[in-house]
């Protein structure tokens, strides 16, 4: 079962918005053998009378995040939660279709990275030669071959991905080329 962390800034999250949210997400669920227990961490924010949601939901074989920009708090609320559905049929088209090519069970996701909270840094105005780091990030590398972390960075919105090779058990990096297609490093 879903469970939710919902804050706005520079807004009030009322009763309303909050059941809406909860309701409209909520049919995710659907999409899953077992209902996921997870928690859905959503922003809601406001600036210049522009409404801006992010939803985060990390699961144990899926990370699902999406941010949607509108005039209208509940017409950006459907837009991501389209966003959310297109990206969970869109991950189990391509990983079914994997591992049926494989003989794999049918529904496997591969596992992905999780993404940390976002913090709020204030940036200090730094001199041009300072590097700040305003951002850490931590997570599992889970052993996958190239195609699936092609395939879990294509989700995720990423122009890179790190991973575990699972043939030589080192640390690899997929990543998208300009010419469209995919590159590998490997370390």
């Amino acid at each position: 079962m879903l469970q939710y962390t919902i804050r706005g800034e520079n807004l009030e999250v009322t009763d309303s918005i909050k059941d809406y949210v909860e309701k409209k997400v909520g049919k995710l669920e659907r999409y899953f053998d077992n209902p996921p227990s997870s928690e859905v961490h959503v922003n809601l924010s406001v600036y210049n009378d522009e409404q801006t949601i992010e939803v985060t939901i990390p699961m144990k074989n899926l990370l699902l995040r999406a941010e949607e920009h509108n005039t209208d708090l509940y017409a950006a609320i459907d837009l991501v939660v389209d966003k959310l559905e297109r990206q969970i049929r869109k991950h189990k088209t391509k990983v079914n279709r994997k591992f049926r090519q494989e003989g794999a069970p049918k529904h496997v996701f591969a596992e992905l990275e999780r993404e940390a909270q976002q913090e709020q840094i204030k940036e200090e105005e730094a001199s041009d030669f300072d590097i700040q780091i305003v951002k850490t990030k931590r997570f599992d590398l889970k052993p996958m071959d190239s195609e699936e972390a092609a395939l879990q960075m294509d989700m995720l919105g990423h122009n890179f991905y790190v991973f575990t090779n699972a043939n030589t058990d080192e640390t690899n990096i997929v990543y998208k080329r300009r010419d469209g297609r995919y590159g590998l490093i490997e370390t």
